[in-house]
């Protein structure tokens, strides 16, 4: 097996094309597992076989615990990917950051602008070694090329649909 390589700054180039421009798809399908309740104790199996893990109800929310949950998915796929975004950033200017830290926290809370729920993801960043201001100047440099960044600042295009 080949040693994991960073991608090339190349992506950091501008798209200039008309429409959405797919690079890549993750897809993940979730079923219900012992309870029948995704949340509660579902089962996430990616189309490619590397993500296969149980879901479990956190005990905040009055399950077991034992198991990951969505917010802590979405938390790690926000932290990898504000990670790489600033390491590519860093690597164009030169910057060595080798010991640079995302922590992404996503909470579940109840929505007071209609009864429901909602998210809140705080995202801290560290760079050892770097200057503050040109850490701080990496950090928003990163927050707009981020597509979790993005995402959570702009909203995302979602379609749902039945299948059946």
């Amino acid at each position: 097996m080949s040693r994991p390589m960073p991608p090339p700054v190349s992506l950091l180039d501008r798209y200039s094309g008309a429409d959405f421009a797919p690079l890549y798809t993750g897809t993940v399908c979730v079923s219900g597992g012992e309870a029948s309740h995704g949340r509660a104790s579902g089962i996430a199996r990616s189309s490619d076989g590397w993500l296969d893990l149980h879901l479990r109800l956190p005990p905040e929310l009055g399950g077991p615990g034992g198991g990951s949950n969505p917010e802590q998915l979405f938390a790690a796929g926000f932290a990898a990917c504000f990670h790489g975004a600033l390491n590519l950033l860093a690597a164009r200017e030169r910057i060595a950051i080798p010991d640079a830290t995302v922590t992404a926290a996503v909470t579940f809370g109840r929505d007071p602008m209609d009864g429901l729920f909602t998210l809140m993801a705080h995202v801290v960043i560290a760079i050892p070694g770097v200057p503050r201001p040109v850490a701080e100047a990496l950090v928003r440099s990163t927050e707009r090329f981020c597509p979790y960044a993005k995402m959570a600042r702009q909203g995302i295009e979602c379609v749902v649909r039945l299948e059946h």
